[in-house]
């Protein structure tokens, strides 16, 4: 999880507009940072390689963690350059904000194609979030690194969430949202963007069937019950 945003406490002034918004909003800024031709470039990796990525997932989530609260997590990484699907049910957050933005990889990643190891991105930040049956898969060239979670009473939990995507799809649903904000003076999550990009925000975001082609995803907490790590055949 990555974002390409700068992370600043919430400014004074809070947008007074709670003219109520719709999935139109969304799809529009989804489609506006589509890669060219639709297409998704996806990176390969030697399968002999993968086995390095099988972490036991509790150590996983305690790095994560112990990086997060030193800064290691900062504003921005290098990304792999390989998408990841995102699926769920369901998410509900409070605090939402979206904006374009700009994720770079690694320098001579064999990844960056004829990108020059650039990716235009959306970055959706959620100040707190909860999301019903989710699932993770990349793609390594033959064979998918699949993670599931919150399939059973317990929902996924996340905090100061933010993903970097170049496509989400879903049935969308916005309570007092604003659009057309700077993203430089967004509010709602925390997170505010690059001055002069455009965006929106709102108190309350439902996304029923969320896809996403993630780049980066990062959050402050994220408790995953019922964690699932396996090679699959199929994807999410």
């Amino acid at each position: 999880m990555a974002s390409s945003s700068d992370i600043t406490p919430p400014a004074d002034n809070t947008p007074e507009n709670t003219e109520s918004g719709s999935v139109g909003a969304l799809s529009d800024i989804s489609d506006a940072f589509e890669t060219p031709g639709g297409t998704e470039r996806r990176g390969r990796v030697r399968l002999r390689r993968t086995a390095v990525m099988a972490v036991p997932a509790t150590l996983v989530a305690a790095g994560l963690a112990i990086l997060t609260a030193q800064g290691a997590l900062g504003v921005q990484f290098a990304i792999s350059g390989m998408p990841f699907t995102v699926t769920a049910t369901e998410l509900n957050g409070t605090g939402f904000e979206q904006f374009g933005g700009l994720d770079n990889m690694a320098d001579d990643s064999p990844n960056a194609g004829d990108t020059g190891g650039q990716v235009l991105v959306v970055t959706s930040a959620i100040k707190n979030a909860t999301l019903t049956k989710l699932c993770q898969s990349v793609d390594l060239g033959g064979t998918n690194l699949l993670i599931t979670a919150g399939g059973g009473a317990d929902k996924v939990v996340a905090s100061d969430l933010t993903t970097d995507s170049t496509v989400l799809t879903g049935d969308a649903a916005f309570n007092n949202i604003v659009i057309g904000n700077d993203a430089s003076t967004l509010t709602k999550a925390g997170v505010q963007g690059p001055k002069g990009v455009f965006s929106q925000q709102a108190d309350t975001v439902h996304i029923a069937n969320l896809r996403q082609t993630n780049y980066a995803t990062t959050a402050g907490v994220f408790k995953l019950p019922g964690l699932k790590l396996r090679f699959s055949d199929s994807g999410c």
